[in-house]
């Protein structure tokens, strides 16, 4: 699992400067036995049909994988997961349980019907119950870009992908609410609009349909979700949990504190602020931003420090009081942001939150939650994402340039 080298072919061919070594991470010896477990779990958790299931909410008692419906949301996780450990299409000790998971989510999304604000009829299930009730179409849309990256446009399955993609990206579009939020709240429907707003961030990125307005807008409500002034944190969509909104809005501030991080940082190396100037409105507008653009790339800036911190305050991570799937995806969104932001902390956020993870495995290989989405299936997606996080840093940090 360790990183490409510097100035590797990635790089070369999207056009980005080569990764700072000082970034990179050689994933530990216990975290690659910890994945490797999980891995062999999920492969036998494989349904028939290809995809993966997490269980109605009504159920949760049910912990069998193969004894539930197989669902969209999901098989996305899952199939991210493979993705992020080596895997493709082709190659990859686990590329046919990919290539099955992805003709599930494709057919899903080409039989949908188009006047629905989702692509599956499977209703009542523990993601939707708890994230929202459009978070199937939210989860396969972040896996659709996420496998465009490494396709050809010569592949077969490429115009197949990007089609379904769009297919997504028209339905969370269509059914965003007058706030930016998606509609379809669930009792933590906060994450349903913080993963949204990371889902068309990188559909954006691949070359989907996607409305910059409409995009913006989401960035714009997982913001206000934390003050950065005040440090107050509205969590009247995330069920009263600090750890749910402080992850959304430190996710969808990233890239624009990033940039801000970096323009600033380049008029200090040309001389036109001084060494000790930091991120602010002000020196924005001193180095040419526009009032406006200034005071919203600012205030990105305190939100994403502010965020950034509160998610890895003890108290915070928390959550509601133990591990449910909530937890773990609001761990994945602070661990992503990090990287988008190319943001040196992400190591030691990395070293506690690994090692809090592995202590926490079953002795399966599995991870399973205490409360809301207590699935083995999906929680064990998410951690394997957590886990293999470095595994994807490129790709982090290309969503994070400014393109």
């Amino acid at each position: 699992m360790a990183l490409p080298p510097e100035g590797c072919v990635f790089n070369t061919v999207m056009g980005i400067e080569p990764i700072d070594p000082e970034f990179e991470y050689t994933t530990p010896d216990n975290v690659i036995s910890s994945v490797t477990e999980g891995m062999k779990w999920m492969e036998n958790a494989q349904q028939v049909d290809g995809g993966w299931g997490a269980g109605s909410h009504s159920m949760q008692h049910i912990r069998d994988p193969k004894a539930v419906k197989t669902d969209p949301a999901t098989t996305a996780m899952v199939c991210m997961a493979l993705l992020r450990n080596g895997n493709t299409l082709y190659d990859g000790e686990f590329s046919m349980q990919l290539r099955d998971g992805t003709e599930y989510l494709v057919e899903a999304a080409e039989n949908s019907d188009p006047a629905s604000p989702t692509i599956t009829t499977v209703t009542g299930t523990q993601i939707q119950s708890k994230l929202g009730a459009n978070i199937d179409v939210v989860l396969t849309m972040q896996y659709f870009s996420n496998l465009l990256e490494q396709l050809q446009k010569s592949d077969a399955y490429y115009d197949r992908v990007m089609h379904c993609l769009n297919i997504c990206v028209e339905k969370v579009q269509s059914n965003q609410a007058a706030d930016g939020s998606l509609q379809g709240n669930g009792w933590a429907g906060v994450l349903q609009s913080s993963f949204a707003t990371s889902a068309l961030e990188a559909a954006d990125v691949r070359g989907a349909d996607v409305d910059e307005k409409s995009l913006d807008d989401f960035r714009k409500d997982q913001k206000d979700n934390t003050n950065a002034e005040s440090g107050d944190v509205r969590t009247d969509r995330g069920a009263g949990v600090v750890l749910y909104a402080v992850s959304g809005s430190a996710r969808a501030s990233a890239k624009e504190a990033r940039k801000a991080k970096e323009d600033i940082a380049q008029a200090i190396t040309d001389g036109r602020l001084g060494s000790n100037e930091e991120v602010t409105i002000e020196n924005l507008e001193e180095i040419g931003y526009s009032e406006d653009e200034a005071l919203k790339m600012g205030t990105a800036y305190k939100v994403y420090e502010t965020a950034k911190e509160r998610s890895q305050d003890k108290a915070v991570l928390k959550g509601y009081g133990n591990d449910g799937g909530e937890e773990f995806m609001s761990i994945l969104q602070t661990g992503e942001s990090m990287i988008v932001n190319q943001d040196m902390d992400w190591k030691g956020w990395y070293d506690s939150t690994s090692d809090r993870l592995v202590q926490i495995q079953n002795e399966d290989g599995s991870w399973n939650g205490h409360h809301c989405i207590t699935s083995p299936v999906f929680c064990t997606a998410t951690c394997l994402l957590v886990l293999t996080v470095n595994n994807d840093i490129e790709r982090l940090v290309e969503l994070g340039a400014n393109n």
